[in-house]
């Protein structure tokens, strides 16, 4: 189980392309097109980036994107399989929620997989947003391909200035 007060938690700073790589390389049921993983890894460079390390070594991102100064987008979350379901992903959230609450942001939205696809992992992506106070608010057939619908979810932030 991971120690949480040995979390290390940091940004928004650019990471490694290289660490964004691994991370996301333990989670292939979550980013198994090598493209798209690829992508999100260079993304790191170039988005508002938070990451979650332990004993100096990086187990958890998460990269934000703006929309509007008001509105941002968790563009890509992932948590090292081993260190999934353990908190980490949750007080990295809370990390950067913070950060955005300082930047004036007010909406946080992030889509995923909608329930209209069978997928025990998304159904757990879906469930910790929940957990986190998204809600549902709409569903896009087509967004990122056919067959595969997408849903966003959208959260108030609370709190700051």
């Amino acid at each position: 189980m991971t120690d949480q007060t040995s979390l290390e938690l940091d940004g928004p700073v650019p990471g490694t392309v290289a660490d964004a790589q691994r991370i996301l390389r333990s989670l292939p049921r979550w980013f198994g097109v090598d493209s798209a993983l690829l992508r999100y890894a260079q993304d790191t460079q170039r988005f508002p980036t938070f990451w979650a390390a332990e004993r100096g070594c990086a187990i958890a991102f998460m990269t934000l994107r703006e929309h509007f100064p008001a509105s941002w987008e968790v563009h890509c979350m992932a948590v090292q399989a081993d260190a999934r379901a353990k908190g980490v992903g949750r007080q990295l959230h809370r990390h950067a929620e913070h950060w955005l609450l300082a930047q004036g942001a007010r909406h946080l939205q992030v889509k995923t997989v909608a329930a209209g696809h069978a997928s025990p992992e998304y159904a757990e992506t879906r469930a910790f947003y929940t957990a986190l106070g998204y809600a549902e608010l709409e569903v896009f057939a087509g967004l990122w391909r056919p067959g595969l619908p997408v849903l966003q979810m959208i959260k108030v932030l609370h709190g700051g200035p």
